[in-house]
């Protein structure tokens, strides 16, 4: 198995390189090990993709549960593991960046700390304070044995304060403040993407579930994005497939959906190719 150093290292090559790279999002072993095996180069948990696998309505999670999860995940292949850390699951800047180093411990070389408060009343952070949360996650990140990639995402545009020109601030300010990787989820068309890549100097990470889905790893790479991921859609596509067959069996008795699962046999071969050596 390949240590967490050269995971690092092979991370931070893939920001570099020409081009964009898909970074998609498993929420378990399993999932991990497809992806894996399917020939992706880096994988991202999704908090999102957590708690719907614990039933959870309002989609929260804990810091332990993600953490734990992260450190699954990372155990269970020989890629490199960006986990989403939320808001770091606290308020103030010196705690949530202890998410930074609870995340590298489990094995993780990359995560996201974002703007969002998780406050309906109050959705994102004071402009100072959320500069204040990501120079100190970026401390955190760079002080560490492994060196660790560090995300900093601004939230408007997924708590409807659609101002692209406070976004690109935040964007500048997180860059300053220490981040590598650049993020702002809920961008709608290309033309929002390059608007965001032109306005930064770090690799820009694209989240694919606000755009048009005929819209292209290819399309994304030459609006200038550099890594793209999907968040919690591949496990809300499973979920999607579960409640078809459900709704088939009780509705209609059909158990037709059969023909389209997967053979047993390509499951083990994949979850075997998965596996790190």
């Amino acid at each position: 198995m390949r240590s967490q150093a050269e995971k690092a290292s092979t991370f931070r090559a893939l920001h570099e390189r020409t081009g964009a790279f898909i970074i998609p999002n498993p929420w378990d072993v399993g999932t991990a090990r497809m992806l894996a095996a399917s020939g992706f180069e880096a994988l991202a948990t999704t908090s999102l993709g957590i708690a719907n696998g614990l039933g959870r309505a309002d989609s929260k999670v804990t810091r332990d549960e993600v953490i734990a999860n992260c450190r699954a995940i990372a155990e269970a292949t020989d890629l490199p593991v960006n986990v989403d850390l939320e808001n770091g699951f606290a308020h103030a800047a010196e705690e949530a960046a202890v998410s930074i180093r609870l995340a590298a411990e489990a094995g993780a070389v990359g995560g996201s700390i974002e703007d969002a408060t998780g406050d309906p009343k109050d959705r994102i952070y004071d402009f100072d304070l959320a500069v204040a949360r990501v120079r100190a996650a970026a401390e955190v990140a760079h002080s560490l044995p492994v060196p660790f990639l560090l995300t900093a995402r601004a939230e408007n545009l997924l708590h409807g304060r659609n101002d692209m020109a406070d976004t690109i601030r935040r964007l500048q300010a997180y860059q300053e403040a220490g981040a590598d990787v650049l993020y702002a989820p809920g961008l709608r068309n290309l033309a929002e993407v390059r608007q965001m890549v032109e306005a930064v100097k770090r690799p820009f990470n694209v989240v694919t579930g606000w755009l048009d889905p005929d819209i292209t790893a290819a399309d994304l790479a030459a609006a200038g994005a550099k890594r793209i991921s999907v968040g919690g859609a591949l496990s809300r596509l499973v979920l999607a497939a579960f409640a078809t067959a459900a709704r088939a069996m009780k509705e209609q008795g059909s158990f037709a959906w059969m023909r389209e699962m997967a053979a047993a046999g390509d499951l083990r071969q994949m979850f075997g190719a998965g596996k790190p050596e």
